[in-house]
């Protein structure tokens, strides 16, 4: 490790130490705080201008509507009879379909090269943005600074996130005044944040532009590379619903990641009700149905669409949008 680097890392650990404690400055006068210098100081670390970088932040403003929002997101006040009913419509499915049968050549060069399924890609970006038309309405810059400075749950997050996009902006030559996305600063077709921007976002069409917002081939290959880099496996199943008999309860709290092997979960009260080798990698999930518990067994793909959005009821809207919109474009080709 470079002396560099190690200077940089103790910039970014001193920087999320500080904003632990929020800024609660003015609407548009994020400027002169210890928090703020940080960032700024951990940016130009990277490369940016200083000036350029202080003129970004005096910019930023505060928007309350941006913390009312991250107060209440959906995962966390829905259960997932409910949560699904957002995701799985008919309109999103055929809409899905109309995306997917547009951008056919791509998503099947994509699909071919990463082993990404065409219709996860698809699904993916219909759950973040419809198909690119609900991207976000805010600020990038507003997004990322209040959550930094004015939002200590998530302040050290934020702040990284924040310093990630003033590089990118800067790198690229983006106006980053002029970039929207969603209240948590997330970007684009598959609403990614300055972070996965810089560590997965592609060039598809070689046009020396990484363009999420209004590129769709780019956004495209960009989504199923996250997926790669996360561990996707290619031709491997996903979820499997399982039925349960007084199970552990234990075995539902142990997180995302699989900890068990499917014999396992078998033995502590939960099996699958598809074929599923005994050795598989899996993890217990039981959500609130329409008429009682829901049980399922995640696997490692499961786990790879969770490193997207970290929620279980967000991953299985996923795949199973996937599984819907796969269907309406195999009865479409059959006829």
């Amino acid at each position: 490790m470079t002396v560099n680097s190690v200077f940089r890392k103790l910039v970014v650990i001193v920087s999320a130490s500080i904003v632990l404690v929020p800024v609660n400055l003015q609407a548009g006068d994020y400027t002169g705080s210890p928090a703020v210098t940080a960032v700024i100081d951990a940016a130009v670390e990277q490369g940016v201008d200083r000036q350029w970088a202080e003129d970004v932040i005096a910019n930023a403003q505060r928007k309350q509507s941006i913390l009312n929002a991250i107060a209440r997101p959906a995962e966390k006040t829905k259960p997932w009879h409910e949560y699904r009913k957002i995701f799985l419509t008919p309109k999103r499915i055929d809409q899905g379909v109309e995306f997917a049968k547009k951008h056919k050549a791509t998503l099947a060069s994509v699909s071919e090269k990463t082993g990404v399924p065409t219709s996860v890609i698809v699904s993916i970006i219909g759950v973040e943005t419809f198909y690119g038309r609900i991207a976000g309405s805010y600020r990038v810059v507003d997004a990322l600074a209040t959550l930094a400075f004015d939002y200590p749950p998530r302040s050290p997050f934020f702040t990284r996130e924040l310093e990630h996009f003033l590089v990118l902006a800067w790198e690229s030559g983006k106006d980053p005044l002029l970039l929207k996305g969603s209240y948590a600063g997330a970007m684009g077709y598959g609403q990614f944040m300055p972070s996965s921007y810089r560590a997965y976002a592609v060039d598809y069409d070689a046009d020396g532009v990484i363009d999420i917002w209004d590129n769709p081939e780019d956004a495209i290959y960009s989504v199923a590379n996250y997926f790669v880099s996360h561990g996707w496996k290619t031709g491997q199943p996903v979820v499997i619903p399982a039925v349960a008999q007084e199970p552990d309860a234990e075995i539902f709290e142990t997180g995302l990641k699989p900890v068990f092997t499917v014999g396992e979960l078998r033995s502590l009260g939960i099996r699958p009700i598809q074929n599923i080798p005994d050795t598989a990698a899996a993890t217990a999930l039981r959500l609130t149905g329409d008429s009682g518990p829901e049980y399922w067994l995640g696997l490692d793909n499961f786990y790879v669409i969770t490193r997207y959005n970290h929620s279980a009821m967000y991953a299985l809207a996923a795949w199973q949008l996937s599984l819907d919109i796969d269907a309406a474009l195999n009865l479409e080709s059959s006829h």
